[in-house]
């Protein structure tokens, strides 16, 4: 259990966690010891285990939740702003942006291959990413369908889930092959699908 901190205490955790994740990113989890940790942060070994009384597993998680929280920072005020089809199209720039600055070497897919072995905490991280990042993505569609952009018929919860999966999918390949162009295409194709959603027929007066 992560102790009750004070402002203060939460500040230097969050410090220890920042400077976890930088030497995480460069070296990976596996290669990556609590000495190192310390010594980047300049942090005792009493100071550490203080904030993380389950060690290294406690730390690796709280460093993953940092990671999958810069998945969705980094998207914005886009993501939580999908109002109108420009806001749509800056938000698309801002996810290419992204991983384009990331690059193959995914910091959060590392340490939940690393964590999986040991802790179900993991995957709770990533289930609630993706559950976050759907919700962003589904509001942004239901925002549409308000303004009658996009037909108020359209199941805005299956649309927003089809984009994550073609984004998520992107990312995949990106990672395997160091390649954006089906990330491009999967955000592309997706907004293109939303914005080509026929309208309802006008009703004739007096029909």
């Amino acid at each position: 259990m992560t102790p009750r901190l004070t402002a203060k205490g939460a500040a230097t955790r969050q410090r220890i966690i920042e400077g976890a994740a930088t030497v995480i990113r460069e070296r990976g989890p596996g290669e990556t010891t609590l000495d190192d940790i310390r010594g980047r942060t300049a942090t005792s070994k009493s100071q550490l285990f203080h904030y993380f009384p389950g060690g290294r597993e406690e730390l690796l998680l709280a460093v993953a939740s940092h990671e999958a929280a810069r998945v969705l920072s980094d998207q914005q005020p886009y993501l939580g702003e999908l109002t109108s089809w420009q806001a749509w199209e800056r938000w698309r720039e801002a996810v290419i942006d992204r991983y384009r600055e990331q690059g193959p070497r995914c910091p959060l897919g590392v340490l939940t291959s690393e964590l999986s072995r040991t802790t179900p905490g993991a995957q709770a991280v990533t289930r609630e990413l993706l559950a976050s990042w759907e919700s962003d993505i589904t509001a942004g569609i239901r925002s549409m369908q308000e303004q009658g952009e996009i037909p108020a018929s359209l199941d805005a919860s299956r649309a927003g889930a089809a984009l994550l999966a073609g984004i998520q999918g992107g990312v995949s390949i990106l990672m395997a092959t160091g390649s954006l162009t089906h990330l491009k295409a999967a955000l592309d194709m997706g907004i293109a699908q939303l914005r080509a959603e026929p309208s309802a027929p006008a009703v004739p007066c007096g029909a």
